[in-house]
């Protein structure tokens, strides 16, 4: 296992540049997670630590040793492609020895490392199948074991669940992140995929255009965003568009909200939708007459997901909030589900945050 340091790696097409810049630090051991928008240089970036992209600049050190400009089989590490990538006419245990015979280890060797690492995927029953007998989330755990059999310092993957199915992609991520606590190997992946990089990564790095936006914990990430694209990109939310007084916040529609904290002169805030708390509908009323964090609205629409009940509400200057709440938090307001009905609803000042 080893860290990684990145500095300043770039990767130029013609006039288009894929990643710029790009500097970044892993620890030891820790689970960081690529994240961004399709064409944000995210595999481009992976790639070029794999070996596949020679960088246009910077430098690559894995475990205080250079490897930028080091071939693909002198780096040590271990990829896991998006599409598999197994030899359909070998067998499991062929498919999995297939890097250790590359590296011209013992056959005694080779039988412990193949049979340790098909155990550590629940695969050591199926060694002697074909990739073409086995499920696609039974193919993407032998790839995943034909990786760390070569006891690599680095796992690197490229979007490794985007071919499974909605049910097995969430089996199929619980095993890789206990798995990578298990063996304690420095990984990086690459996902498109907010609510799946939020589960596995111990911190996220999220991309736009071949830079980085911001670097943190899912919980940095979505509660402390950098800028409006992070917001915007991480989960859910609301924009308000107005003006910002000390702590106080006067929206375009003239709702006032109290922030937690001085808001400076910004112009926008955002609040997470599972963030508003609903009432019924107050007699009399108007814009903020329970409180400057209590607005009265109007039920545009609502979608009921068993769990939680997504609605869209209309301020009455006209802005639009999303809201997602428990069944039984709507039940108990005595909030009544249909369009046009009205409810208050309550924004606590630390759930406004200043854009």
């Amino acid at each position: 296992m080893a860290n990684v340091e990145i500095a300043g790696l770039t990767k130029t097409y013609g006039t288009f540049r894929a990643v710029t810049d790009f500097g970044l630090s892993v620890r030891d051991g820790e689970f960081l997670i690529f994240l961004g928008p399709s064409g944000c240089g995210k595999t481009t970036t992976l790639r070029m630590l794999a070996g596949f992209i020679e960088p246009d600049g910077g430098q690559v050190t894995l475990g205080g040793r250079d490897i930028t400009h080091a071939p693909p089989h002198r780096r040590n590490i271990g990829l896991v492609f998006q599409n598999y990538a197994l030899f359909p006419h070998l067998s499991i245990f062929e498919n999995v020895a297939f890097g250790l015979r590359r590296r011209k280890q013992p056959e005694a060797e080779i039988r412990k490392r193949v049979t340790d690492a098909l155990e550590l995927v629940e695969l050591g029953h199926l060694g002697d199948r074909l990739p073409k007998q086995l499920s696609g989330g039974q193919q993407q755990r032998v790839a995943i074991a034909r990786a760390i059999a070569i006891r690599p310092d680095i796992l690197l993957l490229d979007e490794p669940l985007s071919n499974l199915d909605a049910r097995l992609r969430l089996q199929v991520r619980d095993e890789l992140r206990n798995l990578q606590k298990t063996l304690g190997i420095t990984t990086i992946m690459v996902t498109h995929d907010q609510e799946e990089a939020m589960s596995v990564g111990d911190r996220l790095v999220l991309m736009r255009a071949g830079m980085i936006e911001q670097v943190g914990t899912a919980q940095e990430l979505y509660y402390q965003p950098a800028n409006r694209f992070v917001a915007d990109f991480i989960g859910r939310t609301n924009f308000l568009s107005g003006a910002a007084i000390g702590n106080m916040f006067r929206s375009a529609g003239g709702a006032s909200l109290r922030g937690g904290r001085d808001m400076g002169a910004a112009s926008e805030i955002m609040i997470r939708p599972e963030a508003i708390r609903l009432g019924a509908a107050e007699a009399g009323g108007g814009l903020n007459a329970n409180g400057p964090n209590t607005l009265p609205a109007r039920i545009s629409h609502f979608v009921f997901l068993g769990g939680a009940i997504e609605l869209g509400l209309t301020l009455e200057g006209g802005e639009r909030l999303a809201v997602v709440a428990s069944p039984a938090a709507v039940r108990d307001a005595g909030i009544e589900l249909r369009a046009d009905a009205g409810v208050t609803l309550t924004i606590s000042p630390a759930d406004i945050i200043a854009m």
